[in-house]
């Protein structure tokens, strides 16, 4: 049913949204909670409330994280995220009425429920790499959700994606229908706003943005890199950004060792605001991920107009489109070939820049948001709300 429609019958939405990813560095998913839960405030009408669940033993919210939102609040509870997180998977409890009070809709931003009481439950599924490759994952990722996603998504009234690949992916191996699936594709963030029309600086460096972990394929770029330095051309410096997580601590070696040491700078994790700085030096993002459900490093650089080479793999093709350079995840020398054919063909870049800008004009956070309450309200509309409401 329209969002119009569903409101016909219905003049009022709690939405509870767990925000506990955009609690410390905000990562792929940490951005997606914080500028999903800004759109969501954005469409809310008089009435309706939004609920942002924080949950830590030693993080607490930004005083401000919610400024300015209306008709928003946020519920911080001390309790360690390990052990909610636990209880809830594990054994259905607490109920997250008893810590927030009640809601219409409770919305969990990982793949398995948060109990809900008397709410309607969503989850999202940003992919399921974890499902048909655990060996790339680690704690409760690799401990719950290959063990229990399919058993969550069932139950789950709606099942939120951030991508057509990811949707098709869900239905296919989840078995979920499609009228269950609701697609919401992250846009520009907010600390960029809007496409920006400008040329990357020509002595900039080459950029990888990511967190370091197996599935991000960092390796395959290192080897490139390798081979590119042994072809006596000049190369740019090679910029790695990202944080640190199990299975990556490797990469951090190699990058300070011999022959690498003198071509590479890893700089750790860069937040929002100085994130921007990053993609405004660099010629070029190389992304070569085995798998992404989205892939918002590749629509921050388009938004910066910095060219893209990434793999062929997962979302990355859908969220590219014909902006960008695409190449097999494990070909060493194929993403050395595109990473140079970009870096000594200034008409190809400056025609990649271009696509690029068009192409991140598409993706709109409004627009997901949008979609997302609409969603709501029809489920809403379609079952009832006396008998959930107390």
């Amino acid at each position: 049913m329209p969002g119009g429609a569903a409101l016909l019958a219905f003049s009022t939405v709690r939405i509870l949204l767990d925000y506990r990813p955009a609690l410390k560095e905000r990562t792929g998913v940490g951005e997606y909670a914080h500028e999903l839960a800004a759109g969501l405030a954005r469409q809310l009408q008089p009435g309706d409330e939004l609920v942002l669940f924080t949950s830590s033993w030693a993080d607490r919210p930004d005083s401000d994280v919610a400024a300015g939102w209306p008709r928003t609040r946020v519920v911080d509870r001390r309790v360690p995220v390990r052990l909610l997180s636990y209880a809830w998977h594990r054994l259905g409890w607490p109920g997250i009425d008893r810590l927030a009070g009640p809601a219409d809709i409770v919305q969990s931003l990982h793949p398995l429920l948060i109990p809900g009481g008397d709410a309607r439950s969503a989850v999202t599924v940003h992919d399921l790499d974890f499902l048909h490759h655990p060996e790339r994952t680690s704690a409760e990722i690799r401990r719950d959700y290959p063990a229990l996603v399919r058993a969550h998504t069932a139950r789950a009234a709606l099942v939120v994606v951030n991508s057509e690949d990811t949707a098709t992916a869900v239905e296919g191996s989840l078995n979920v229908p499609r009228h269950r699936i609701v697609v919401c594709r992250p846009g520009i963030p907010a600390w960029i706003g809007a496409p920006v029309e400008r040329r990357p600086p020509k002595d900039g460096y080459v950029l990888f943005v990511g967190t370091l972990e197996p599935r991000k394929n960092l390796g395959t770029l290192l080897d490139a890199w390798i081979d590119l330095s042994s072809r006596g051309a000049p190369l740019p410096r090679l910029r790695i950004a990202g944080g640190v997580r199990p299975g990556g601590e490797g990469w951090v070696e190699r990058m300070r060792s011999a022959p690498l040491s003198s071509h590479v700078d890893y700089v750790g994790y860069v937040a929002g605001p100085d994130r921007r700085a990053l993609y405004e030096g660099a010629r070029l993002l190389v992304l070569p991920s085995f798998h992404e459900g989205f892939g918002l490093p590749v629509l921050e650089a388009m938004s910066l107009g910095v060219p893209v080479v990434t793999s062929d793999r997962g979302a990355l093709p859908e969220v590219v489109g014909d902006a960008g350079l695409t190449v097999d995840a494990e070909d060493r020398r194929a993403l050395g070939d595109a990473i140079h054919a970009v870096l000594t063909d200034g008409n190809r870049a400056a025609g990649m820049s271009a696509r690029g800008l068009a192409q991140a004009a598409r993706f709109s956070w409004n627009a997901a948001a949008r979609s997302l309450y609409d969603a709501y309200t029809g489920l809403m509309a379609r079952t009832g709300r006396d008998a959930h409401r107390r």
